[in-house]
This record gives C-alpha cells, sequence and structure tokens, in this order.
C-alpha cells in the first residue's frame, strides 16, 4: 500500500497504515497491548503541547498516553485505556524533509516507539521490535 505521489492521505488513511503496521508487529507482543487506543489527528492539541513545553506542534509526530507496564499496579485497574495518538501533518512534513523512506515505514516508526513507551522499553527495545515489523 505504498503512496508515491498524490493528495495527502487523510487521517483515515493514515490510521489505516498505522493499524496495517500494528498487524504485522509480533503477536507475543501485542497479546500484551490490552486496550491501548490508536487516533490520528492533525496536531497535538495546545493543551499537549504546553504541558510537554513543544512550542512548535510539528516538532511532536505521536505521544503515548498512559502508565507503562513497567509502573504498574493493581491499584492502577479500572482506568481508562492507553493512547496512543499519531499527529498527521507533523508526520508528513517528516516524510517529506527525510525524502529517503515511505510513508508507510515512518508511520510504523512513530507507532512502534510510542507503542514501545506502553512496555517502557529503551530506544535500543525499540529499533529491534522495528525490525520484526
Amino acid at each position: 500500500m505504498e503512496r508515491a505521489f498524490g493528495p495527502a492521505p487523510s487521517a483515515a488513511e493514515m490510521e489505516a497504515i498505522a493499524r496495517a503496521a500494528y498487524a504485522r508487529l509480533p503477536a507475543d507482543f501485542t497479546r500484551h497491548l490490552g486496550d491501548v487506543v490508536m487516533l490520528v489527528e492533525d496536531f497535538a492539541d495546545a493543551q499537549t503541547l504546553a504541558e510537554m513545553g513543544i512550542e512548535d506542534a510539528y516538532e511532536l509526530t505521536g505521544l503515548y498516553e498512559g502508565l507503562p507496564l513497567t509502573e504498574r499496579s493493581i491499584e492502577h485497574s479500572g482506568t481508562l485505556p492507553d493512547k496512543v495518538r499519531l499527529f498527521r501533518l507533523p508526520i508528513l512534513l517528516e516524510w517529506i524533509e527525510r525524502g529517503d523512506e515511505t510513508l508507510e515505514h515512518l508511520i510504523a516508526h512513530v507507532l512502534i516507539h510510542e507503542i514501545g513507551h506502553h512496555f517502557g522499553f529503551s530506544d535500543e527495545d525499540m529499533h529491534a521490535l522495528e525490525e520484526l515489523a
């Protein structure tokens, strides 16, 4: 499902690309994700950017919102599901600026990085997971 030219993909198209990347992840990994919600939005909202100390909305391509599994206890049951938010326009800008990879690869990279936060993975662990996907 590679795209080289044409109009910018919609949020729904980018979500489909992200879900396809998710489907390629090893089952041993995804079965531990539980009810993580995946959302694609044009940009992070002003409150999120302010909380993260980010002034330029184009600097944030994705965000994991929740409590990593490594920090959970029984006291955290019954809470809202964790979220992975992908930000469409910053991802598209990064894709254009890089120019050396497919959009599908970049979306998978951002998705895996954010899911990695759910597990408390290091950047090295996330890169290893990317190789599997």
